[in-house]
């Protein structure tokens, strides 16, 4: 069986970081041309992103677009500083405002707390910072919910978050923020150290999963690596999924990302031939 209507996805930091209105003319071309349908624009810092150019870019190169979030140390919504937490709901309120204005229904990314936050903690301390997690996006939520939105939660690997490494704890998250406008993203990389079964995963994620990124398991262009793409596949089919596949990864060339996201070698000959190569094999995968 072929995985239909679905739209396939390269993310911005394939090639740059941070994302601002001087890349669109470099960036949005070559996306379109490679065949993609969507851009996945990681937005680093909302003072960089004019919508409108932004607007103006997607509907001169043809292509859809979908918003992702990037979460540091001063955005951790389960940090114990209320300005902490506080700067991270401003954030996100920010990225909700840009998804609304380009007509994006979700906002995406591991907004439960801060990337790197990896910590072996004492089982009253970890339900703390659970608890506090899910109250604060119970606001992010309500904050979505007005504009029309959902957010998709990314289960991060162990050694990049301590608090949801699988589908399972996303969904149990979803499941106790208890609010319509929480969904579950997955991420393949992620889910190539996590996940057991990745199928059963993605079945028990079922009309939860609202967004699907891909690379393989040690970071390259999807069909290079040890990725199960078949049990990818019969999961998405099984659920009817008719979202994005977006393509994520980095570049080298980034040294500051590169070295949060431990990214020490390039992982094609070029951003260009990763993005090609990648949708190539994506295409190829979803109509076989």
């Amino acid at each position: 069986m072929a995985l239909k209507n679905i739209k396939f996805g390269a993310s911005t930091w394939l090639w740059t970081s941070p994302f601002s209105m001087e890349t669109i003319e470099t960036l949005f071309p070559k996306i379109s041309e490679f065949g993609f349908d969507v851009v996945e624009i990681a937005v680093e810092d909302p003072t960089l992103i004019d919508v409108k150019k932004v607007k103006e870019g997607l509907d001169k190169y043809g292509l859809d677009v979908t918003i992702c979030g990037a979460f540091g140390s001063s955005r951790d919504l389960t940090n114990e500083s209320l300005e902490v937490q506080k700067n991270g709901l401003n954030y996100i309120e920010s990225c909700l405002d840009i998804c609304a204005e380009l007509g994006v229904s979700f906002f995406a990314g591991p907004m439960y707390s801060a990337v790197g936050k990896a910590r072996m903690l004492r089982p009253d301390q970890r339900k703390a910072e659970w608890d506090l997690a899910v109250n604060n996006l119970q606001t992010v939520c309500e904050m979505a919910d007005m504009r029309g939105l959902k957010i998709a939660l990314e289960p991060l690997n162990r050694f990049e978050s301590d608090l949801v490494n699988t589908t399972d704890d996303a969904l149990r998250m979803i499941k106790d923020i208890n609010h319509p406008a929480a969904k579950v993203m997955i991420d393949s990389f992620h889910m190539s150290i996590e996940e057991r079964d990745v199928e059963s995963a993605i079945k028990a994620a079922g009309d939860n999963l609202i967004h699907v990124q891909v690379s393989e398991n040690y970071r390259g262009a999807p069909g290079s690596g040890q990725t199960p793409w078949d049990a990818y596949k019969r999961g998405l089919e099984a659920i009817n999924y008719k979202g994005v596949v977006s393509i994520e990864s980095f570049t080298t060339k980034n040294m500051e990302l590169a070295g949060a996201v431990c990214f020490w070698t390039p992982k094609a000959d070029t951003q260009d031939d990763f993005a090609k190569d990648g949708l190539r094999f994506l295409k190829s995968w979803a109509a076989g």
